[in-house]
């Protein structure tokens, strides 16, 4: 079979076998299983997962790893394949390093109907500025931080994000935030690093568009460092979830609820849906810490909405 343009490029990234752990997992995973690469190529491909016998072997040498979407999607395919748990393959490889001229790639937009849907709020908030929406700068590492108050309502909301320039000229981030009080008695936003730049407010929509500058123009593949938050008043909303919506894989994701002590949930859940309005899998229960505190942390973040709901000890649990 004939080497794909994919497989080439991923053979173009070199790591020693000895730094590569997942290698040595991919390599024990097949000898414990007595598959050989060929079988294995041959159950990818049934799935639609077109990977070639050049490309595996690179991998279970640790002449390469997967990075690209594709090849990310057959690493998931692996684990089942393998039988190993979730995550088993995935969470031991490394962060990307460059390849060519340079490591980042624009991101396919695309991607940002695949996961927002079709007339979705981001689209009507952003009208015609939709197409270009962050097209030249990629999320890295997110971190977001809710603080709910005593009435159950989020009162701030902060995130911390590390972004990569996909082209040379990036020079701002702009972000959508779904509220859940339109009528809430005030909304505030600030930048802590980064400069505010525009914000518009869609009560319609319930959404606030933020535009965060870097303060200078990036060369491609330089990070920023942006750190933001909203701060909202009374709210006669009570807050059941939180989702954020990822176009593209990010290398983390953390989530941070803080719950006031006077309002406690019954439970937490994280969950994680291919794209708005498709249903919740990857479920599973969160505990609250000594402080009141629960916090999501994927060992992978594929594109998709990831999130965490949570129930009332008088209200039913959220299913949106």
């Amino acid at each position: 079979m004939a080497e794909t343009p994919h497989a080439r490029r991923d053979r173009a990234h070199t790591i020693p076998t000895a730094e590569s752990p997942f290698a040595d997992a991919f390599r024990e995973a097949l000898r414990q299983r007595g598959l050989g690469l060929e079988r294995v190529r041959e159950r990818l491909d049934a799935q639609g997962i077109s990977i070639s016998l050049a490309t595996l072997s690179y991998w279970q040498r640790g002449r390469s790893q997967p990075e690209r979407a594709q090849s990310l999607r057959a690493v998931d395919a692996l684990e089942t394949i393998l039988e190993l748990p979730d995550g088993a393959l995935r969470s031991l490889l490394g962060p990307h390093r460059p390849r060519g001229r340079g490591m980042a790639e624009p991101p396919d937009l695309t991607a940002s109907q695949s996961v927002f849907g079709a007339n979705s709020v981001e689209e009507q908030a952003l009208g015609e500025a939709f197409a270009q929406f962050n097209e030249d700068v990629s999320a890295v590492v997110v971190k977001e931080t809710l603080r709910l108050d005593e009435h159950r309502c989020i009162r701030e909301y902060s995130v911390n994000q590390v972004v990569r320039a996909t082209r040379d000229g990036a020079s701002r981030l702009t972000a959508v935030h779904c509220i859940d009080d339109a009528a809430a008695e005030s909304i505030d936003v600030f930048a802590r690093c980064g400069r505010l730049g525009t914000v518009r407010f869609h009560p319609e929509l319930r959404t606030v568009v933020v535009e965060i500058l870097f303060g200078r123009e990036l060369a491609r593949n330089e990070t920023a460092l942006i750190d933001y938050g909203i701060l909202l008043g009374r709210s006669q909303q009570i807050s059941m979830h939180h989702e954020r919506r990822m176009r593209v894989n990010l290398r983390e994701y953390l989530l941070h609820v803080y719950f006031h002590p006077a309002a406690l949930p019954l439970t937490c859940h994280r969950y994680y849906r291919e794209h708005i309005g498709a249903g919740k899998r990857c479920t599973s229960r969160i505990a609250l810490d000594a402080l009141h505190t629960a916090h999501m942390l994927p060992v992978r973040c594929p594109a998709g909405v990831h999130g965490m709901s949570w129930e009332w000890p008088d209200r039913p649990h959220a299913d949106s």
